[in-house]
């Protein structure tokens, strides 16, 4: 099950040149259990991968990469006219959401489109469009990376936020997602108040055509990672406190906002970053997006270094403009 040395420069959306001591696909727990004990056994670093959508590799991997081929499903009925519908977690995550589309299961039409699998969703808390896998998410099956043990936790016990959870936190590395149960409604329900969406929708709105307006315009705006390697959005969208969103303002009046709670707001990381002239400039082989400044590209022959210094430098400008740190949203992988 154990490929050694191989290249994985296709196998990360970044498509950046990179290799790793070794890669294994798995379609069962039983097989992940096998494939930790070598890694044990061999004293191996060893890191899941879903599609590398959300990963730079700043240099090539010296461990084992984990690939989910579970692909499981399972539904319930649930009362009030909702279902449960547990996925494994190698389930390519805009093939998950195209089903329950196709089911009339509505919760996550918001998200078609995003890049990865289901298994990656739970761990980073992938949102769109008012919507965020956490607002969805049941519970999430895991597989204790010391002890082999499966085990179930709640929702409400994985410390989501905004694109984070324990996972990426407290608890990273010690737990594998195998599953991931998700609670959607058989009754109609919209969210269509984020951006623009309800213009591309309409007055009457339907699951499919929701969702095929979101693909609409995700594709104008984003690049597709077989033309352009990226790991979409770069940066998470910083939130500051109303104090100093008011100060800025004075400066900047059209800042845009979205609301957090009576302390915070949200601020568009492409705003800023557009608002500063990024659009179009390259450092090397990476370029900052022209048709979405949250995006830095590879034009063909990037190098990781190059990716990083870019970043950086764009953060550097925003911090020293807007007093805003913003983070990058993509996993740097050493």
């Amino acid at each position: 099950m154990i490929q050694e040395n191989i290249d994985i420069t296709r196998r990360h959306t970044f498509g950046i040149a990179t290799r790793a001591r070794a890669w294994a696909d798995y379609s069962s727990v039983d097989e992940l259990r096998i494939l930790l004990q070598e890694a044990h056994k061999q004293q191996w670093a060893y890191m899941p991968i879903g599609e590398g959508s959300n990963l730079l590799f700043v240099k090539n991997y010296e461990g084992l990469l984990l690939h989910s081929a579970i692909k499981s499903l399972n539904v319930t009925t649930s009362l009030n006219n909702e279902v449960l519908v547990q996925a494994g977690s190698g389930w390519i995550w805009d093939d998950f959401v195209a089903y329950c589309v196709a089911q009339g299961w509505y919760g996550v039409e918001n998200l078609s489109y995003i890049p990865g699998t289901v298994g990656a969703s739970a761990v980073q808390n992938v949102g769109a469009y008012g919507v965020e896998a956490c607002d969805v998410i049941e519970s999430v099956t895991l597989l204790a990376t010391d002890t082999l043990k499966e085990c179930t936790i709640k929702a409400s016990d994985c410390g989501y936020g905004y694109r984070t959870s324990h996972f990426k936190g407290d608890w990273k590395g010690m737990y594998i997602v195998t599953a991931v149960t998700f609670r959607l409604s058989t009754t109609p329900h919209y969210t269509l108040d984020y951006g623009n969406l309800h213009q591309w929708v309409g007055d009457t709105p339907t699951l499919q055509g929701v969702r095929n307006a979101v693909i609409e315009i995700r594709r104008k705006k984003l690049p597709e990672p077989h033309e352009l390697g990226s790991a979409g959005s770069f940066f998470v969208n910083p939130v500051i406190s109303r104090e100093h969103y008011s100060k800025l303002q004075e400066k900047h009046p059209d800042i845009p906002c979205y609301e957090i709670d009576e302390q915070r707001v949200k601020v568009p990381a492409a705003w800023l970053i557009d608002r500063l002239k990024w659009k179009g400039k390259s450092l090397g082989g990476a370029m900052v997006y022209p048709e979405q400044p949250l995006v830095i590209v590879n034009t063909g022959n990037a190098k990781a270094g190059h990716v990083v210094q870019l970043a950086q430098d764009i953060a550097f400008s925003v911090l020293m403009e807007f007093g805003i740190a913003i983070t990058p949203e993509v996993n740097y992988i050493y």
